[in-house]
């Protein structure tokens, strides 16, 4: 052999180096580019998704005019987005500039706690002193705290920043999510391409799994914690507390992460206690707040899971775990992804099982 038939290998083995680090540089270099876009197409395409059964309605409802139904789902969609955050931030600009100007002109007054903050456990002595200090001299108190109230403020002022920028995150992706569907088709080809061209045969299943994951996820996780919202700020509302929308946010909040709305609505029933005249709304209020908070343990089982070939506690610890690891989106992509994982995981755990009704070959020598 001679050296000429020696170098042709590695020449062509250099070759296929090179074009291999020139395609990885290129998927690279893409990556790169599309990163600050992947979350708004990601909320996008769940939000496509989700609604897609609700968008073919509505293009029947208009007489097939994709136009119009495209349109009217971003109308609808921004206005589900922007009126309550604006109604919120009025609230809360308002309150602030309230409190300021009374504070400015010294007639704020803090109502004075009632004797039963005393009883309260662990914290009822501490809260009533300081209380009590603030009602009688609030400008006072402000000044003599402020090293502590500090940083509070200014971690709210840092919250509320990140809730502009999540709402503009959510319009960007309900765009995103008109343009999947007003390409509706053309885009639903293309995913079932993709997916045959990477598992073959298991495209349909997989297709159909994940798409099931995330309306489920949807409605099993989002619209459970929405009713809890709703209902429990229903229920502030008709016990006079003060702020309920603001209170109904932070129990969406805290049911969207998977704890207990109790956790939002004991404090606020400790103070209906302390504030309301009337014991027996107390006590309704209370057992209210319970159930809200407990509704979920009846609610999932009928809604989490539903249609998805794979159990509830595995769509339950994928949107869990998923939202531990990567934020409020994890909630659809780790459900998904653990389901598919488990379709795959079962899919290969039953591939070697013998058929009902054949007998099993002996594998003797004999």
């Amino acid at each position: 052999m001679d050296q000429s038939e020696l170098r042709a290998p590695v020449r062509a083995s250099i070759e296929v180096a090179v074009y291999l680090l020139i395609i990885f540089a290129l998927i690279a270099w893409c990556l790169r580019i599309i990163s600050p876009f992947v979350t708004f197409v990601v909320w996008g395409t769940v939000i496509a998704v989700a609604i897609h059964p609700l968008f073919l309605a509505l293009r029947r409802w208009v007489g097939g005019r994709n136009k119009l139904a495209v349109t009217i789902f971003v109308i609808l969609g921004l206005a589900v987005i922007l009126v309550p955050a604006w109604m919120f931030a009025g609230s809360l600009i308002g309150s602030a500039e309230s409190a300021r100007t009374s504070l400015e002109s010294g007639q704020f007054n803090l109502p004075p706690p009632d004797a039963s903050v005393k009883s309260w456990p662990l914290i009822g002595e501490q809260l009533y002193e300081n209380w009590s200090e603030a009602a009688s001299n609030t400008a006072g108190w402000l000044e003599a705290h402020a090293d502590q109230i500090r940083p509070i403020v200014a971690g709210a002022l840092g919250k509320a920043a990140g809730l502009g920028l999540s709402i503009l995150q959510f319009v960007l992706s309900i765009l995103i999510a008109a343009g999947l569907l007003a390409n509706d088709q053309s885009t639903e080809r293309m995913i079932r391409r993709l997916a045959r061209r990477l598992v073959n045969e298991q495209a349909d299943d997989l297709i159909k799994l994940s798409t099931a994951t995330v309306r489920s996820v949807t409605i099993g996780v989002l619209g459970i914690a929405f009713i809890q919202a709703v209902a429990g700020g229903a229920g502030m509302m008709l016990a006079g507390v003060p702020a309920a929308g603001v209170w109904a946010l932070l129990i969406l909040i805290v049911a969207i992460a998977q704890l207990p709305p109790l956790v939002v609505l004991l404090p606020v029933i400790l103070y209906v206690f302390s504030h309301n005249d009337s014991t027996l709304v107390a006590v309704i209020f209370a057992i209210w707040s319970v159930l809200v908070s407990f509704a979920d343990a009846a609610l999932k089982p009928m809604l989490l899971g539903r249609g998805v070939d794979a159990p509830m506690p595995v769509i339950l610890l994928g949107a869990i775990g998923g939202m531990l690891y990567s934020g409020i989106i994890g909630l659809f992509l780790g459900a998904v992804i653990l389901a598919l994982g488990y379709r795959m995981f079962m899919v290969w755990l039953t591939s070697g099982e013998t058929p009902a009704g054949e007998p099993e070959r002996e594998t003797g020598t004999g």
